[in-house]
């Protein structure tokens, strides 16, 4: 599947695909690109701010990170909801919500000084750029779900060998959301990513509709709950929408998911990082040896030198965990963030 999509990329060249709000009491700042030195004068990626008391200084931050051909925004409503319960659970905790757009995604699409290649290397770059171009602290945790559970392994990997210089600081921990760590395999999954995918490199780059665009989904049989999502990122294009993702960039970026492994720094974590691995009940992502390996890592006796991997699983959920049980979600990631928070 791999070989067909990037031969059924190509003839997507020539229509590549470019790419608020505010609550009380949240403050939910939209940030457009910026150009910077740290960057070599690029930009850096679009994102989202959720803090609750925007007056009180943070006291940590999370860098939360979608999944293919989503984007920040997929993840407001748990990222509210988490920091709401993070407050209720310690007062004294004051949580930083960082939503970013991945290259090539939401408002990160219509970026030019993204360039290729289009991998989970370089999403995790721009990951290191954004904090320096910003003048921020490094993030004390990264959340990523699927494709965005990879990024946040290699950008963890690649601080940890001071790829970004010497003032890195190493998460304290990573949330790596249903994703394999390890090479998916086509036969481990039903192929509905690459079905995806390979339906919305069919259609016209323009669309009638939202509405035109999730009723054609459910025609060609994808589920309601898919096909609403897909239909949560297009964008208005004068008369018609357009997609919110870059298609082609996106698909090598898939492919570059499906090729990486980090079970390395999982089998040999820095000292100081804690990877929690979610892995959703009824997802069809998961071998069973990849599982028995993770619950082997899980069970290894900590070391005072070395990180340490868990493995936590979600009851009644498939793959989007956040939207199928993000009670259950909330009730697994709230209480090992507030260790995180007062270590």
């Amino acid at each position: 599947m791999t070989t067909s999509l990037r031969t059924s990329s190509s003839s997507l060249r020539s229509r590549l695909l470019s790419s608020s709000a505010a609550w009380s009491p949240w403050r939910l700042v939209l940030s457009s690109p910026v150009h910077s030195e740290a960057s070599h004068q690029t930009e850096t990626l679009a994102f989202d701010e959720i803090q609750l008391s925007p007056e009180k200084p943070s006291t940590a931050t999370a860098f939360v990170l979608h999944g293919l051909l989503g984007s920040g925004r997929n993840w407001r409503s748990f990222s509210r909801a988490l920091a709401s319960e993070l407050r209720d659970r310690s007062p004294s905790d004051e949580w930083r919500m960082v939503l970013v757009d991945l290259r090539n995604h939401g408002r990160s699409a219509g970026i030019k000084g993204l360039s290729p290649l289009h991998d989970m290397s370089s999403a995790a770059r721009d990951l290191a750029n954004l904090v320096k171009a910003r003048g921020w602290t490094w993030p004390d945790v990264v959340v990523g779900h699927s494709m965005g559970g990879k990024v946040a392994l290699d950008f963890a990997e690649s601080c940890s060998r001071g790829e970004y210089g010497e003032s890195v600081d190493l998460p304290k921990q990573l949330w790596v959301l249903d994703s394999v760590p390890g090479q998916v395999e086509t036969d481990n999954s039903d192929g509905e990513v690459e079905r995806v995918l390979q339906t919305l490199a069919s259609l016209p780059s323009s669309l009638p509709s939202r509405k035109w665009v999730v009723d054609h989904m459910l025609n060609l049989g994808f589920s309601k709950s898919l096909s609403e999502w897909i239909g949560s990122n297009l964008k208005k294009d004068n008369e018609h929408v357009t997609w919110a993702f870059d298609l082609q960039a996106a698909i090598d970026m898939f492919n570059s998911y499906r090729e990486r492994s980090y079970w390395t720094l999982l089998e040999q974590p820095p000292k100081g990082l804690d990877i929690a691995i979610v892995q959703a009940e009824r997802s069809d992502r998961w071998h069973p040896d990849d599982v028995q390996r993770l619950k082997a890592l899980s069970k290894r006796e900590d070391k005072p030198d070395a990180g340490k991997v868990s493995l936590h699983v979600l009851p009644n959920a498939g793959h989007w965990v956040h939207v199928d049980n993000p009670k259950g979600l909330l009730e697994i990631m709230a209480p090992h963030f507030l260790s995180t928070a007062k270590n």
